[in-house]
């Protein structure tokens, strides 16, 4: 069903393993305390947010925090938006419902996962493949006849469960991710339901949910028209961004962790004397090479990551 280079998965294991270290941390630090909690609501929030504003969605996320949390319609924004809103949060809910540690993903929630998606939108569509042809604008790809969808469907299922490559969760969440995007399996509300089906493989292992931000909108539908050429680096690179940014922020909410340990890139270059300037940093931060994350626009590291990055590059040499 795949055909990618496993040499990119040998650049990218530093960034798993890390990632795999600060899922650890945050294991070992269960029960979380009431702090960690609140993390996972604005990750929600979060997530709502930027996963409809990736299709379009204009409303802003204050505005879907008076929505969800006071109840409150936004005006001059459609209907439609509204419960854009109000479904993704519902369909968030139904998805911590299943996670379990022995969860097997299964087509029936990936259906329930599309239903709540399209309720009260396009009801006759919600929770059903699709039986036409469709096309996708920009995408450098025809998604497969509607003929084929149910066979190609249960078969991504089946790749997911039995895991024939015997590759990491991480990794299997990526190619399962491009895989029922380019399948698509829905006349509507493909990407919202494949952003949180993704999440959910990855969250019955104990991961938090990978968001990709509307910042990197752009960079994210680059990064799939690339997997549909077999290369699958800067999926797999967004997504371990993706991830590792949720790990940090569950991390610097536990006792003892600060968010203040990570700081704009620009403000700790012009603090302290590196062989290397911001650019370059910056670089290294895109590249998954030193520990960081975006937040908006911009690119947060701390003095530790860069100093070992540091130190290592001298050893190698």
């Amino acid at each position: 069903m795949w055909d990618f280079d496993l040499e990119e998965l040998r650049e990218l294991q530093p960034h798993i393993d890390r990632l795999y270290e600060k899922k650890a941390k945050i294991d070992q630090s269960r029960p979380l305390s009431n702090a960690a909690h609140k993390i996972r609501e604005q990750l929600s929030l979060e997530w709502t947010y930027n996963s409809n504003s990736i299709e379009g969605n204009t409303l802003n996320l204050q505005e879907i925090k008076l929505i969800l949390e006071e109840g409150i319609a936004i005006g001059g924004k459609s209907l439609r938006e509204h419960f854009e809103v109000l479904n993704h949060e519902k369909a968030i809910g139904y998805l911590y419902g299943l996670v379990n540690t022995d969860y097997t993903l299964r087509s029936i929630d990936i259906l329930n996962l599309h239903s709540y998606i399209l309720k009260n939108i396009e009801d006759e569509y919600a929770g059903s493949l699709r039986n036409g042809g469709v096309r996708i604008v920009g995408a450098n790809f025809t998604p497969p006849s509607a003929k084929k969808i149910p066979e190609l469907f249960n078969e991504l299922v089946e790749f997911v469960n039995h895991n024939p490559l015997n590759v990491d969760d991480l990794v299997l969440a990526t190619l399962f991710h491009h895989k029922l995007v380019w399948i698509h399996p829905f006349f509507d509300g493909n990407g919202r339901t494949v952003r949180l089906a993704m999440n959910l493989l990855l969250m019955r292992k104990g991961f938090p949910p990978a968001i990709i931000l509307k910042n990197d909108r752009k960079k994210y539908y680059y990064a799939l028209n690339q997997a549909n050429k077999g290369s699958y680096h800067k999926l797999f690179l967004l997504m371990l961004q993706a991830t590792e940014r949720s790990l940090n922020m569950y991390i610097n909410a536990m006792p003892g962790n600060s968010y203040d340990d990570y700081e704009p890139i620009s403000s700790i270059v012009s603090e302290l004397g590196f062989p290397y300037g911001q650019e370059y940093i910056s670089l290294l931060a895109r590249q998954g090479k030193i520990d960081a994350y975006k937040e908006g626009k911009n690119w947060l590291t701390t003095k530790d990551a860069i100093e070992e990055y540091v130190v290592n590059r001298k050893r190698k040499r």
